[in-house]
């Protein structure tokens, strides 16, 4: 049986689906219940709170775990106390380009490398899901608002990540790895509001903030030192956060999906 945090979230809600497509037993963590395919057991829990999953580890040889919380030690020493074989981190790819700003995702991949299970730890660029913030303000005036307009990032499908765990969650071979996960080319703010645009049938109108303005937004809900972390990959990405890597073919044996792509599927989130 394989555990699942944040099965609600944009990777934890695909990653679900998809492992039980591939007929595995599976057990959905979150704080609130959501949608699930049938079969799944629901268990609500906190990883700000590791003794909240005990209940969702008994049985469980696999777990899928995000960065939340303040404990990852504990969480994996109940993990192994319950029978827990492997675990999958899904960590952040600013630990290796900007480890002074992403020390807390840094701590977690260091406690999962030390726990004595077999571990994998996925670094995701930013998610194409990621425009979901842009939902609202399409759907009300057709208008999406970001800084840094011309400037690419290589983001990922959420569900490109949650197949690069699903495969590492079941099979062997990815003990000890470090995969950095990334879309196929780098998409600027400015193509990704046309993206959406092309799925909708109606264009949708780019206004570019600027530093401030988007400092502004993103500290209603980020600490500062994330928002300042953020703005820095967003404005001046460094080699490595700008160039798509060869993890997600690596283990998928196709290229990862572009953001078009993405786009499409979620089209009716934009549609008024």
């Amino acid at each position: 049986m394989i555990v699942v945090t944040g099965a609600t979230g944009n990777v934890g809600r695909e990653l679900v689906r998809t492992l039980v497509d591939a007929g595995e037993r599976v057990t959905a963590v979150s704080r609130r219940p959501g949608p699930l395919p049938a079969g799944v057991r629901h268990v609500p829990a906190d990883l700000a709170d590791p003794a909240s999953l005990r209940p969702a580890l008994d049985g469980a040889t696999a777990l899928f775990l995000l960065v939340a919380g303040e404990e990852p030690r504990e969480i994996l020493r109940l993990a192994r106390a319950a029978g827990v074989r492997r675990v999958v981190l899904l960590s952040s790819q600013g630990v290796g380009t900007r480890p002074e700003v992403y020390r807390h995702a840094a701590g977690f991949e260091e406690a999962v490398r030390d726990c004595g299970l077999d571990w994998t730890v996925l670094r995701s660029g930013g998610l194409n899901s990621n425009a979901f913030a842009w939902a609202e303000s399409i759907r009300t005036d057709r208008t999406a608002a970001a800084p840094f307009g011309d400037v690419g990032l290589p983001s990922v499908d959420p569900a490109d990540v949650a197949a690069v765990a699903a495969v590492t969650l079941r099979e062997d071979g990815h003990t000890g790895r470090t995969y950095e996960l990334t879309g196929p080319a780098p998409v600027t703010p400015r193509e990704r509001a046309e993206a959406i645009g092309a799925a909708l049938g109606t264009p949708v109108r780019f206004v570019e903030q600027t530093r401030d303005e988007a400092r502004a937004q993103l500290l209603a809900f980020m600490p500062e030192p994330v928002v300042e972390g953020t703005l820095a990959v967003l404005g001046r990405p460094l080699p490595a956060e700008r160039t798509p890597g060869p993890d997600v073919e690596r283990v998928l044996g196709r290229a990862p999906r572009p953001f078009a792509d993405w786009a499409a599927r979620t089209a009716p989130a934009f549609r008024r």
